[in-house]
């Protein structure tokens, strides 16, 4: 199986034209010619995943947030990126990134979703057509936030999850955004939500959400998002027979002590 094989199976589920504007998806290390036999995936390019990926042989790395995001002028030893670049061009590793394509369509908003068990869902914002980013639904057998809190630890193994606004304020309609929930309030407002599931949730938008009457569940980014490698493994695995699938599940970068 060649590596435009795979890449053809991720954009069936996720084509790269629902990516917003400062993303940067699709194959952004390597060769679409490659034969591949061995194939990690991740939330994160981080260095110790790409060492990985290079160590164990693996002929292709797929990873939700991309490693290159912004322009490059050069690619040396001398910063992170160009480390990351040159290691895996040099073990002949085929990188590829699905990322905003993947949260609007085919993915993480809807998974996360069903996750929760969140039902009569509609989309929190729309991007493209009928898609777009976050979930909008009722969570059955729920009364306040606190239940909707141990729902969330629960779905997605977490310990703890910071809080914004009254954990005891009713929770009958529910917004879930994977990822960065920063610029989503807005969004949520307008969707009369009592509540939203999101990560990286600021001191000024934790402010906006309290004074709208919004309890916001902030699991991290990772924390949500750590649900990429569990689905696209059983996405791929049928579809690539006799190709090595291996999950890389990284610790949280965020640390609650």
């Amino acid at each position: 199986m060649l590596c435009s094989d795979i890449v053809e199976f991720l954009e069936n589920l996720s084509p790269k034209q629902y990516a917003l504007g400062f993303d940067n998806v699709g194959l952004l290390v390597g060769r679409m010619d490659k034969k591949i036999k061995k194939i990690m995936v991740a939330l994160d390019a981080t260095e110790h995943v790409v060492d990985l990926a290079c160590d164990e042989k693996a002929d292709m790395l797929i990873t939700h947030h991309p490693m290159i995001f912004s322009n490059i002028k050069s690619v040396t030893a001398s910063d992170v990126v160009g480390r990351k670049i040159l290691k895996l061009a040099a073990a002949d590793v085929s990188y590829y990134a699905m990322h905003t394509n993947f949260d609007i369509k085919g993915g993480m908003s809807s998974y996360a979703a069903s996750l929760v068990g969140l039902v009569e869902r509609s989309v929190l914002e729309i991007t493209d057509g009928e898609e777009g980013i976050g979930r909008v639904g009722i969570l059955r057998d729920v009364f306040d936030c606190r239940d909707v809190i141990e729902v969330v630890k629960e779905s997605f193994n977490l310990e703890h999850v910071l809080v914004y606004g009254d954990p005891y304020r009713k929770a009958k309609k529910i917004a879930i955004t994977p990822g960065s929930g920063r610029k989503m309030i807005d969004a949520a407002i307008a969707a009369g939500v009592d509540c939203v599931i999101t990560g990286d949730i600021g001191h000024h938008e934790g402010l906006d959400a309290i004074e709208n009457g919004i309890t916001i569940i902030d699991a991290t980014h990772s924390g949500i998002e750590k649900i990429f490698v569990e689905y696209i493994f059983n996405y791929l695995d049928p579809l690539c027979r006799g190709v090595d699938i291996v999950k890389v599940n990284e610790r949280n970068p965020m640390q609650i002590m």
